[in-house]
């Protein structure tokens, strides 16, 4: 079976065609800037990459560009055909309470994503673009929509509620829904096959640190809280969003500065965190080269990041009421070696304990834990697309 992975952005289209029999990637590729005169397409197969110059005006061209020329052209087709596919998987961001798992879509999923767009007006409408194109260019393929939010429906209500006259929830469903999903189910089964124990058996901690970065609480496989909340600004400090803080500041900084609702909000998602603090980089490699040269702003803003997710780590010990294993995935998490040393420094009061020498790796599959550590901590990469793969397989094979 062949199943195509779509993720739809306002402006890009990312695609990954794997093979399930034994789960390789036969290709994939991303097209930005969607809508521009200067949109292209980058493509890796092979392990070579390319990139290719090709304007398109929506996302129905773009993916109709993918399928005639990445996945059955002369040139650089990988299949013969279209109906060589089996399903497509869609990645979606917010899916409310109305979905707890992954599902087949229909006309009837199709509206009720709809109604999830005020919680996601950013993601959820360019989801449906690709929903929609897909519609088009393979009809009658059967579609999956696998939903970063799904994972956390398990969470207690203790554990999603907000603070706020409760109206609000009832009415307008203001609650914490979490993020990144996908990526939390994914590494929490493969450290669980990794220790060769069942995850039902297990108290995990899941650091998806990268550019947008959450945790996850995942006791006995099922996600009991998380850090972000209505939206994935909430939670600790990321590259560029500010996380967690007193919800007045908000109120202050439009009064103080004369800036509107959207100028703050666009200053708590790009301005902030690391790059807030330390005033370098959203990039911790850069943060790290300014620390290392005696920037005592890039050492704040890395011993704030590391102290938060730590903080968070012990949080979730409550929630569990223990800790079995720490997980580290995403950018960060995956290659980021003196964060995960410091973040592990922290907690060294709860018997953590890393060796230094094993976490010295970029991208591996690994525990860096001693083994006197009490908590055992791993590296594990993240396949979100294999996820989103397995689902659509799994649910097309059972519907």
């Amino acid at each position: 079976m062949k199943i195509l992975v779509l993720n739809c952005g306002s402006s890009s289209l990312k695609y990954q065609l794997i093979d399930m029999e034994k789960e390789d990637v036969v290709t994939k590729g991303t097209y930005e800037r969607i809508g521009q005169d200067n949109s292209f397409v980058t493509i890796k197969q092979n392990g070579e990459k390319t990139r290719l110059e090709h304007p398109v005006a929506n996302h129905d061209l773009a993916l109709k560009f993918v399928m005639e020329e990445l996945l059955t052209g002369e040139k650089y087709g990988v299949i013969q055909d279209l109906n060589e596919i089996d399903a497509v998987g869609h990645r979606l961001v917010h899916g409310g309470e109305k979905f707890s798992s992954s599902v087949l879509i229909t006309d009837e999923v199709i509206e009720q994503i709809k109604e999830c767009i005020p919680l996601a007006p950013l993601h959820n409408p360019a989801c449906l673009l690709g929903i929609e194109a897909c519609k088009k260019q393979m009809k009658d393929m059967p579609m999956v929509a696998v939903f970063d939010t799904a994972f956390h429906q398990t969470m207690p209500k203790e554990n999603y509620i907000y603070p706020l006259p409760y109206e609000y929830y009832e009415k307008y469903k203001i609650r914490k829904y979490g993020f990144h999903g996908t990526s939390h189910k994914f590494v929490s089964k493969r450290v669980a096959e990794v220790m060769n124990q069942k995850i039902e058996d297990l108290k995990i901690v899941t650091c998806h640190l990268g550019q947008g970065a959450s945790l996850c609480a995942v006791d006995g496989g099922k996600s009991v809280n998380t850090s972000m909340g209505l939206t994935p600004l909430g939670g600790i400090a990321m590259c560029a969003r500010c996380g967690d803080m007193d919800p007045s500041i908000v109120g202050y900084l439009m009064d103080t500065l004369g800036k509107t609702k959207e100028e703050v909000n666009s200053i708590l998602n790009k301005e902030s965190g690391v790059l807030g603090i330390s005033g370098i980089s959203p990039d911790f490699r850069d943060v790290e080269a300014a620390k290392a040269e005696g920037n005592e702003r890039a050492a704040l803003a890395i011993d704030f990041y590391n102290h938060t997710v730590a903080e968070y780590i012990a949080r979730y010990a409550v929630s569990m009421q223990g800790i079995d294993v720490i997980v580290f995935t995403a950018g960060i998490g995956e290659n980021q070696i003196n964060i995960r040393k410091g973040i592990c420094e922290k907690l060294q009061f709860m018997g953590v304990e890393i060796d230094e020498n094993i976490n010295n790796c970029r991208g591996e599959e690994v525990e860096i834990s001693t083994s006197n550590s009490k908590i055992k901590v791993y590296v594990i990469p993240t396949d979100e697309e294999l996820m989103i793969a397995r689902d659509t397989k799994e649910i097309v094979e059972n519907r």
